[in-house]
């Protein structure tokens, strides 16, 4: 028997991500699902804005199947994660600053031929 209500805020582990939702583990023996429905009020275009495999974040417990389990969560309207900045929504992606380090030679090779083009 677990001791799991509705109503409950728990820590879990996202272990995938689809176009419907968040999966997480909730622990050795329970698993979980975020329906795109319970993330956000707003349109969601890419739930990985949201979160990330890997990652540990808190979530509401708003069903629970016990012959399966597995419970529905939601994160709509709670800090959901370790940060803490309640107003964040949208995590840095993994790569990080990784794409404009890489566009960063091309952006100034530009520059200095427009400059040069400017003082012809």
């Amino acid at each position: 028997m677990n001791s799991f209500k509705i109503g409950d805020i728990i820590e879990v582990k996202v272990t995938g991500i689809e176009q419907y939702g968040i999966f997480v583990k909730v622990n050795d023996e329970y698993t979980g699902l975020i329906h795109i429905s319970e993330i956000d009020n707003s349109f969601i275009k890419n739930i990985s804005d949201y979160a990330y495999i890997g990652e540990t974040i808190y979530a509401n417990i708003i069903g629970i199947n016990e012959d399966a389990k597995h419970l529905n969560l939601s994160i709509k309207n709670m800090n959901y994660t370790n940060n803490a900045d309640e107003n964040r929504k949208v995590k840095e992606s993994i790569s990080g600053f990784l794409p404009l380090y890489n566009q960063l030679e091309i952006w100034i090779e530009e520059a200095i031929e427009n400059m040069k083009k400017e003082n012809d």
